[in-house]
């Protein structure tokens, strides 16, 4: 499970090359947001075009500017600051780029707009890096997380019953009102991100057949040090919006294999590995728009060091006083 966050995807393609490297394929790949782009990415090539194509994508996405970071950390914080800036002015080229009226809509005189930000480039970019017929033949499940705009449901758009196309992949990108929602089919869809930006619900809509491992990559936090200033401030409220709908299911479903356990002890064991990206002091409330080639990078390595935690903690045996028949093992990174 691929959550969203936009620029802190690249922490998604450091975790998925532990999981190359370590010989751990998945059966079945949820994504929402850009964790869509980065699933679609994974399903929609040969296993060893896999990493490069993701280099290939975050390298295009990352802005060049020439400047180089520094170690300090108020310094740090006002070159990802100016990056963030840099790309809410001008987009990346690959991903999105200005759009007119856009914010100008807001003035009397012009006329209505929907959304900040033109997210057509990356249609081009999906077509260029995924082989769309390859994903919706592969033997690897894709689900794709979308919003109804109008009726606020949630709509997951599966290999198993139709064809994923690149409007599918926009659709769930197209957070409201930085990018404009997407018409397939006569409903207009939407990032799913308010409402369920880690959507675990199509894993565990029926109860699996036999023993699933599912691992859900989190780009935001729901703990984090007091907040000091009013960026800090800023940066807490958007993650605790962003990553509070995880914590509600993983309660959830606490709470259901708990009654499951008493009624059925011998059923399917789930163990959910939960790698959560927390984010270093530079980083700002304008985070998801920072493409900087050191935010880019850390996010990368920090995906690569955290996952690469996570399954040393899978191969850990249990521990001695851990329930023999457990139905739920929760493993939180």
């Amino acid at each position: 499970m691929l959550a969203g966050g936009n620029a802190l995807g690249a922490y998604h393609a450091g975790a998925y090359e532990v999981l190359r490297a370590r010989g751990i394929e998945p059966d079945w790949v949820v994504g929402a947001s850009i964790g869509a782009v980065t699933a679609a990415i994974i399903v929609g090539n040969a296993p060893e075009d896999r990493i490069p194509r993701l280099r290939q994508f975050w390298d295009e996405a990352t802005h060049h500017t020439g400047l180089s970071a520094t170690d300090l950390l108020k310094p740090r914080q006002y070159y990802n600051g100016a990056h963030a800036l840099l790309t809410l002015a001008w987009g990346r080229p690959n991903i999105f780029r200005q759009r007119l009226p856009g914010l100008w809509s807001a003035l009397p005189w012009m006329p209505d707009d929907v959304a900040l930000f033109d997210h057509a480039p990356l249609r081009g970019t999906l077509e260029r890096l995924v082989d769309f017929e390859r994903l919706n033949r592969s033997e690897t499940r894709l689900t794709v997380a979308c919003s109804d705009v109008t009726t606020g449901e949630e709509v997951y758009v599966d290999t198993t019953r139709e064809a994923i196309r690149p409007e599918h992949i926009l659709a769930s990108t197209a957070l409201l009102p930085a990018f404009p929602p997407v018409e397939v089919e006569g409903r207009l869809l939407c990032d799913i991100g308010y409402t369920n930006n880690l959507p675990l619900d199509p894993l565990f809509a029926t109860e699996p057949e036999r023993d699933l491992l599912c691992i859900a990559l989190d780009l935001f936090s729901v703990q984090a040090p007091r907040p000091a200033s009013l960026d800090a401030v800023l940066e807490r409220a958007n993650d605790l919006i962003f990553a509070s709908p995880g914590r509600r299911a993983v309660a959830g479903l606490t709470r259901e294999y708990a009654l499951r356990q008493r009624l059925d002890p011998d059923g399917p064991r789930v163990t959910l590995l939960h790698v959560v990206h927390r984010p270093g002091a530079d980083q700002l409330a304008a985070k998801s728009f920072d493409f900087s080639p050191s935010s880019i990078r850390d996010r990368w390595a920090a995906g690569v060091r955290d996952m690469a935690r996570g399954a040393d903690r899978l191969d850990r045996p249990a521990p001695a006083d851990a329930p023999a028949e457990q139905r739920f093992v929760y493993e939180p990174v």
